[in-house]
């Protein structure tokens, strides 16, 4: 297997604190209305609470019954109304139509809006406006971190890349600071901060001044490094189809807050199955970071084994055959269960990873006319919406932008395909660069403009921004270039003993953003990666804050502000055990394909 745990790898923080500390303030608000009372939840809150305080924990605080808020009329009887939401002027003018509706019906109640993880100010302007300010009371569940595993943190915050990215609404900024924050003033005070991306450099900042704000505490740090790092620095990785075993899954089934339902189809029966999918799972530790080829050998494998543990009930006499069936017959049907159940998530991986050809051409830059037929293929047949989106932005980013005559050729074939309305689609891939079109001559025009003005200032410092203003599409040739990011084709790569990070890709690419991460960590900061770093528009930052020489050295702290994949999860993960540290990855939410390119349909798509 690909991963085997070094013996002086340094042990993680224990974050199940983060998980009491939320319960506890959450149980504290809930008690400050005293008496029973039913709970709304915003639909995206109730997968995270139930990590936090399930149902029955709930009940002994007086909560009588739950719903689900959906924005329509309410069918409770109750006479306390509490509601737990995502700051959200939606939600709150439904809440405020409530409690009018209710005034006007001359019934009296007591309201409480709990705001996870903060309150805005835009929220109780609304409230003001809707004349209920008087009315409810509000409060804020500083929500900020779910611990999905031992290392990975999550803010559950899907709503950050497109708010953030696309809109340019920078109110989620002060949450990810919170939660750095809040895991300093837990785990200790951080050594060093790298970073690189203009969010990175925001979120650094919040914490900064929470920092300054807040009592400074002295105690022994339990990781010293932290890395930030925005997500279009890397849109590529993302793009990619996933090939290690928990990225699959991800992929086909959908992973959600740490869980997935598995439907009739893996199951072989009528009912869905939802499992937890953590490293308390031991054959599911031992396969998530695996390509998925080595996969089923090795469920075959545990398969044998676990028939010869059954095997050994014959000839045994009835004191064995008592002591068999109390101590391991329980966990062996358990084992057998979830290992059915792998081998039949197995099954259905192999239809889905057709295109391995097509993005290593594109990531190799080879045969793009090749590939061009093929997208074009996969648009007419409508194989998937989406889909067919992820093809058409790979090609668009590893080539700088798509030729003009193809771009609206494969744009007007999309949007016969799928329809009309994708038109705000494309204009928003464009606005991140996702998706965009080389424009004749555009490029050479830019330059004499830029080299008329280095004429006439001959500042050599302005000779670096004119090109870099150049160089705004994408630079994924270079960068794959200068980084060895694609290894040489015709290598053979033996995805059972893997050499570098690209087994998580099958041996074709290694993430981009793994691979800055790996630099950086290697330099102790952007020495020698000034290229680089200009090469991704910059905003690159390196700050000491302060001296340890621990053990924390070795645990390193990775922000995504965006989305991570659980590919660069376990690219992380091999790179840690090749090193001899460990990397905790704290996400805005876990991502994929899907996902980021579903943030930015319109929504009248």
């Amino acid at each position: 297997m690909a991963h085997t745990e070094r013996r002086d790898a340094p042990g993680l923080p224990d974050f199940s604190l983060l998980k009491r500390l939320a319960r506890d303030q959450l149980i504290f608000l809930l008690e400050q209305l005293p008496g029973k009372k039913d709970l709304f939840i915003d639909a995206d809150l109730m997968s995270p609470l139930d990590r936090i305080a399930n149902v029955t924990i709930l009940k002994q605080h007086e909560v009588d019954k739950l719903y689900k808020v959906e924005l329509k009329p309410i069918v409770s009887s109750s006479d306390q109304l509490c509601f737990l939401i995502r700051p959200r002027i939606q939600t709150v003018k439904w809440i405020s139509d409530l409690v009018n509706s209710d005034k006007v019906a001359g019934r009296f109640r007591r309201y409480k809006i709990i705001f996870t993880p903060q309150k805005f100010y835009a929220c109780e302007t609304v409230l003001e406006e809707q004349g209920v300010y008087g009315d409810v009371t509000t409060d804020e569940w500083n929500f900020y971190i779910l611990p999905l595993d031992d290392d990975i943190l999550s803010l559950e915050l899907p709503e950050f890349f497109r708010d953030n990215f696309l809109e340019g609404d920078q109110r989620w900024v002060t949450t990810a600071g919170s939660a750095l924050h809040l895991l300093q003033s837990v785990y200790g005070s951080f050594s060093k901060v790298y970073g690189i991306g203009r969010f990175a450099k925001m979120v650094y900042e919040s914490w900064r001044e929470l920092m300054e704000e807040g009592e400074q505490r002295t105690r022994q740090p339990e990781f010293a490094k932290v890395f930030l790092i925005d997500r279009d620095v890397d849109f590529v990785t993302p793009l990619c189809s996933q090939v290690v075993y928990e990225g699959l899954v991800d992929d086909i089934f959908r992973i959600k807050c740490g869980s997935v339902e598995f439907g009739p189809n893996v199951t072989s029966s009528d009912k869905s199955i939802k499992v937890m999918l953590n490293s308390q799972d031991k054959v599911f530790d031992e396969i998530r970071n695996e390509h998925f080829s080595n996969v089923f050998g090795f469920l075959s494998q545990k398969a044998k084994n676990l028939q010869t543990a059954y095997d050994k009930r014959r000839g045994m006499d009835i004191q064995q055959m008592k002591a068999f069936v109390a101590d391991e017959l329980k966990g062996l049907k358990q084992e057998h269960r979830l290992l059915s159940l792998r081998k039949s998530v197995s099954n259905n991986m192999y239809t889905v990873t057709k295109d391995f050809y097509l993005k290593k051409s594109l990531l190799e830059g080879f045969e793009i006319c090749e590939c061009i037929t093929h997208i074009e293929e996969h648009i007419n047949r409508q194989v998937s919406m989406i889909d067919s989106l992820r093809l058409l932005c790979l090609l668009s980013i590893t080539e700088n932008g798509i030729l003009s005559k193809d771009y609206k050729s494969l744009k007007a074939q999309y949007l016969q395909s799928y329809g009309i309305e994708h038109l705000l689609t494309f204009a928003n891939l464009r606005q991140l660069g996702l998706l965009e079109e080389q424009q004749a001559g555009e490029t050479l025009t830019v330059m004499e403009s830029k080299v008329g003005k280095l004429v006439t200032d001959k500042t050599v410092g302005k000779l670096t921004d004119a090109f870099s203003s150049l160089a705004k599409k994408s630079n994924f040739r270079a960068l794959s270039k200068r980084l060895a990011l694609v290894p040489k084709s015709g290598e053979e790569y033996d995805l059972r003993v893997p050499r570098d990070m690209a087994y998580v890709f099958s041996g074709a690419y290694i993430p981009l953003s793994c691979k800055l991460i790996e630099q950086v960590m290697e330099r102790d900061g952007w020495t020698g990666l000034e290229e680089v770093a200009r090469m991704l528009n910059g905003q690159e930052f390196a700050v000491t804050e302060a001296r340890n020489k621990t053990d924390a050295q070795r645990i390193v702290l990775v922000m995504f502000l965006g989305g991570c994949t659980y590919s660069e999860i376990s690219a992380l993960r091999f790179l840690g055990k090749e090193r001899g540290c460990r990397f905790i990855v704290v996400t805005t939410a876990v991502t994929n394909s899907a996902r980021l390119l579903e943030a930015l349909l319109d929504n009248s798509a």
